[in-house]
């Protein structure tokens, strides 16, 4: 299975930076909502799906749940990434089966990091 990743997040300057921090590394898929999310989830499989938790119309916390119900999509590694760095956010992210959060801002290295520990472990 290729490492393929989307990124998904209603910030364009945000999934420009992520994007810019993993292309090198991973093919990528960007996308505006978690609604397109899972209309690309149809025809493509990622092996990491890196969420925005603060989006219009479904949250990411919404997504992950409604990922977490599919047995299609259950299993996929979710990063959550957030500007709330608050416990209970983090915790309520772990609840849902995230595989790891970040807080924002984050330097690209950071996210890097993060999802090569997360794609190596599979």
């Amino acid at each position: 299975m290729e490492n393929l990743i989307f990124i998904v997040d209603d910030n364009d300057t945000e999934l420009t930076t992520a994007a810019m921090a993993l292309e090198e590394y991973f093919p990528l898929l960007t996308m505006p909502s978690a609604e397109k999310m899972f209309y690309l989830l149809e025809k493509k499989r990622p092996k990491l799906i890196i969420l925005d938790v603060e989006m219009p119309d479904m949250d990411g916390f919404e997504a992950m749940a409604k990922l977490r119900k599919n047995l299609q999509y259950n299993d996929i590694k979710v990063i959550f990434i957030t500007g709330m760095s608050d416990k209970k956010t983090c915790d309520n992210a772990m609840k849902l089966g995230a595989t790891d959060v970040i807080n924002k801002p984050y330097t690209p290295l950071q996210l890097l990091n993060c999802v090569q520990k997360h794609i190596a472990k599979t």
